[in-house]
């Protein structure tokens, strides 16, 4: 590939894309203190588990109630100017939750709103930013754009953010808060700046309500084969994902015995795992294509799985959880841009929020059901759970890779001789 050819399939870190990617790495890395932050907060408020379990329940709830309208909204309006009246009103609204605590203020009942209230908002905003991205890059740099950003907040939210945390706190209780509240101002003047050219939008019929165009979105993602079948996968395997990620720190401190420096490590594969994947993507996306990424993705997972919950060994868990990570980032990277390719001018926002809202209605059942079978059949059973409902994912991917689907060649500076796959 010429050194031309590859500047048109990467996004330039000048200018748009990289004011871009430095508010989503900024508001990741206040995410992750925040998250990180809140539960240790709410610990020392009550020790009743249900109120504690509460505060994270009602951060992920949103996304049921309003994740759909998210995506109407965001194909309504100027998505730049979304993301950032969102990030202002969320750093200020999170500002005044670090004073609260600092005076003393804080209860069980402001975590839960404060963590309601900013999904809610979040539903608006990741809608408008998986929107937004197309009309800052140009469509071939569309895979590698994604990896970079994706990687970026990989690193920001699951590597920095999280030794950070205790010496926040250390510190006093409202900083991580604080340096929340920062990151969200610092992220709207970023998205701010940004000069972005108007989206295309089709002209809604007369009358038309956001129900309707709600109803427009989930018709379009049911008609694309493509789009279906990964929505019907990752709804499938975020069910078994729930079912591990609420079980994991059994399966590493009871069944393998190894205690919390096991489960420290393990989770440092799984992120080391995944930056290492969001680096070579485009290899594999170039050699397979986009859909059959996503299928070699869920196949790979499957098998990272059945030795988790098989093998008694906190090496292979480690190596197993590397590859989970890997293969996960190519998994979300090549799934988010399919959907901004494949999606009609002015209605990627309402195609994203049906895929993610139907994604995340999964994680809770997954975790309920990772819940019963480590107490009816041991720590190990959730992987071999969530092992099973991978299986289902692939089987769900089959038609959607077929050679009769269409398929947009991915240009993350790789070329491919294939025009349809």
């Amino acid at each position: 590939m010429t050194a031309e050819a590859k500047g048109r399939s990467a996004p330039l870190w000048r200018g748009g894309f990289g004011r871009l990617w430095s508010a989503a790495v900024l508001s990741g890395f206040g995410d992750a203190l925040r998250t990180a932050a809140l539960p240790l907060l709410a610990v020392t408020l009550t020790d009743e588990p249900l109120l504690i379990a509460a505060v994270t329940a009602c951060g992920q709830l949103p996304w049921l109630l309003f994740g759909l309208l998210g995506g109407a909204v965001a194909d309504r309006v100027d998505q730049r100017r979304a993301m950032w009246t969102v990030d202002a009103v969320r750093g200020l609204l999170v500002a005044g939750f670090a004073v609260a605590v600092a005076l003393g203020h804080a209860s069980i009942p402001l975590l839960i709103v404060l963590a309601f209230t900013l999904t809610t908002l979040q539903t608006l905003f990741d809608n408008a930013a998986t929107a937004l991205l197309p009309a800052v890059v140009p469509p071939d740099a569309l895979g590698s754009a994604n990896a970079r950003l994706m990687t970026g907040q990989r690193i920001a939210g699951g590597l920095l953010a999280g030794p950070v945390v205790p010496l926040l706190l250390v510190a006093g209780a409202a900083l991580p808060f604080a340096a929340d509240a920062v990151t969200f101002l610092l992220a709207a003047a970023l998205v701010a700046t940004l000069r972005t050219a108007a989206p295309d939008r089709a002209a809604g019929p007369a009358g038309s309500t956001l129900r309707r165009e709600i109803a427009d979105g989930l018709r379009t993602l049911g008609r694309d084969r493509a789009l279906r079948g990964l929505c019907a996968a990752t709804a499938l395997c975020n069910i078994g994902m729930g079912a591990l990620i609420a079980t994991l720190v059994v399966l590493v401190t009871d069944w393998l015995r190894a205690g919390e420096t096991g489960y420290a490590v393990a989770l440092t594969a799984y992120a080391v795992g995944s930056l290492a994947g969001g680096a070579v993507n485009g290899r594999i996306a170039g050699r397979v294509g986009r859909l059959r990424a996503v299928l070699l993705a869920g196949t790979a997972q499957l098998g990272a799985l059945v030795v988790m919950g098989s093998v008694r060994s906190t090496v292979a868990l480690v190596a197993a959880l590397a590859v989970f990570g890997f293969m996960g980032m190519v998994w979300n990277v090549n799934t988010t841009t399919l959907m901004q390719q494949r999606s009609p001018a002015g209605m990627l926002g309402r195609v994203s929020s049906a895929h993610r809202t139907l994604a995340v209605a999964g994680a809770p059942l997954g975790a309920l059901l990772g819940g019963a079978v480590a107490t009816a059949w041991g720590a190990n059973t959730p992987a071999l759970l969530a092992a099973a409902f991978f299986a289902l994912s692939v089987a769900a991917l089959i038609p959607a890779s077929r050679p009769d689907v269409p398929v947009v060649v991915p240009d993350d500076g790789v070329t491919t001789a294939r025009g349809h796959h």
